[in-house]
């Protein structure tokens, strides 16, 4: 990628453990090594002489691949090596191995090759949630509750599989094909299925309506390449729709492209505002500036955030607050304000490097401190939680010496992500210890599964995703068939029905598997807090 298309993305794993240094584990090894080194014979002394102009690493990596006691596989040790190296500079400069390159890559492509399907694995059987629009399966036929028996002839239900080995068997290059043999509900025996397969789309709209007359809701959980289209789509049809005003959800949203968080913030402000500047020692100040294009500068709006909306989520969130355009609302964001350019190695691998800061308009930079571990930067996330932040905005951690003021005199605060205008506190009474535990053990998301398949044709008979929402309540007997569910999978909990946030919940992992993001987001937002002090605000404006 080019510097115009930099990665701008939260790290994706949170409880990182690098590799420990190699020379670390030399220097513990000196007092047993060194008259052992001297002991070898004169040829390989002028070998190390004829390499002196190495580079210590390439003369270490020598070192070993001749001596060790035991053979080493030269391609991992030099992974680990430069993973060590690059981890040892910040926390989001890293090394992507060939094998991880499609994985890592796909999400901020937009795309991946398959046969286009949703699944899920209920006992131990893949189960087709839905079928992708469009998709090489949903052309063929497939259905949402489908049962996945075989693949390619080989049994796949009953042994146990897991996500992974469902992606290596399904997944494959455009143009290749596999066989399916499909189980469906009220019809007897397998049915094959050859399906070719095809580049499949990963959206990172996850939602887009209008959640009250005249307001919008759009939530982005990534920045991708595909991503400004999508939101220029959902905005087109919303603004048919009515939309004057906007609720934008990057709540949970990493990050992704610079260019993308540039392009959609000129979508909401004047020409001319300032949207972000870059700056590294090797890279001269490159300010981004909004152009005349735009087709939301005026309207009232407000943008969601919470300790999982990092990098180019808080560019844009930056950039609306910093010019007074819109209100933040929620929890202070993860605070990630490093730019890494992408470089991709002939072998396929690649490496992210940063290369520069960003800062928001007023010139703070958000990036969070990491002169500690690793475990420590990204388990911050944890320690807002021990220290009451998500509770209390009075325990947000800031740095009262980083004040900046907007051009309506409004204080916004650098040094570790950006402050929300209006705090909304993390709501652990939604739901209570028993439903958590059913949520989080999966034993809710089976059986919400299992009833849309068992009910799907008279469900879809009587309902609409809107008129799902509106009228579908989940009664006593749906109540009745969930505590003999719980019964059957022994995880040592029991219902009794009234439990709070239980309905709703399971009214919307059942909306999920019969009319997918168009029923769930809608019903979880009915009881959001954040979402709903957002169409407080919008209705008082």
């Amino acid at each position: 990628m080019t510097e115009e298309s930099n990665t701008a993305e939260k790290g994706s794993n949170k409880s990182f453990n690098p590799f420990m240094p190699l020379y670390f584990a030399l220097v513990l090894a000196a007092g047993v090594m060194v008259g052992y080194y001297f002991s070898f014979g004169s040829k390989t002394n002028k070998q190390f002489q004829e390499q002196a102009n190495t580079s210590k690493i390439d003369h270490l990596l020598d070192y070993i691949k001749m001596q060790y006691v035991d053979t080493v596989n030269t391609k991992q040790l030099e992974n680990k090596a430069i993973l060590s190296l690059l981890k040892g500079l910040d926390p989001h400069s890293d090394f992507i191995p060939a094998e991880d390159f499609s994985a890592v890559n796909e999400p901020l492509e937009g795309n991946f090759d398959g046969i286009g399907v949703e699944f899920n694995i209920v006992n131990d059987t893949i189960r087709v949630v839905n079928p992708i629009i469009g998709g090489p399966s949903e052309k063929l036929g497939i259905k949402a509750g489908d049962k996945i028996v075989k693949v390619n002839g080989k049994t796949v239900a009953g042994i146990k599989i897991n996500n992974k080995q469902v992606f290596e068997k399904l997944r494959g290059k455009s143009g290749s094909t596999v066989t399916v043999s499909i189980l469906r509900s009220g019809t007897g025996g397998l049915n094959d299925y050859k399906i070719t397969r095809g580049s499949i789309p990963i959206y990172s709209i996850d939602i887009a309506y209008m959640i009250k007359p005249g307001i919008g809701f759009i939530k982005i959980s990534r920045f991708a390449s595909t991503t400004y289209d999508e939101y220029i789509k959902a905005f087109n049809d919303l603004s048919k729709a009515g939309m004057k005003k906007l609720i934008l959800d990057l709540r949970g949203n990493g990050g992704g492209f610079l260019k993308t968080a540039v392009d959609l913030a000129d979508e909401f402000l004047m020409d001319g505002l300032q949207i972000v500047y870059t700056e590294g020692r090797a890279h001269p100040k490159k300010v981004y500036n909004a152009t005349s294009r735009g087709s939301f500068e005026k309207n009232e709006m407000v943008v969601l955030i919470d300790e999982g909306s990092a990098s180019a989520s808080e560019i844009l969130a930056g950039a609306l607050q910093d010019n007074d355009r819109a209100l933040i609302i929620g929890r202070r964001s993860f605070g990630k304000g490093l730019v890494q350019d992408q470089i991709d190695l002939p072998d396929g691998s690649a490496f992210r490097l940063t290369i520069a800061r960003y800062y928001t308009p007023t010139g703070r930079c958000i990036q969070k401190p990491y002169d500690k571990s690793l475990d420590d930067y990204y388990n911050e996330e944890y320690s807002r939680f021990e220290s009451g932040e998500l509770y209390h905005a009075d325990s947000i951690k800031t740095d009262k010496s980083k004040q900046y003021k907007t051009p309506g005199g409004k204080i916004v605060y650098g040094g570790g992500g950006i402050v929300p205008d209006i705090f909304v506190s993390l709501d652990t009474g939604k739901y209570n210890k028993t439903v958590n535990h059913l949520y989080y053990n999966g034993v809710l998301n089976g059986f919400a599964f299992e009833f849309a398949d068992q009910h799907r044709v008279e469900l879809m008979k009587q309902y609409q995703s809107k008129s799902f929402i509106e009228k579908y309540e989940v009664n006593e007997a749906v109540i009745d068939l969930l505590k003999k569910y719980i019964d059957t999978k022994k995880v040592n909990r029991k219902i009794k029905g009234n439990e709070i946030g239980l309905r709703a919940l399971l009214k919307a992992l059942i909306g999920r598997n019969l009319f997918d993001k168009d029923a769930y987001y809608p019903i979880l937002n009915q009881s959001d807090d954040a979402v709903q002090k957002a169409v407080e605000v919008l209705n008082k404006k």
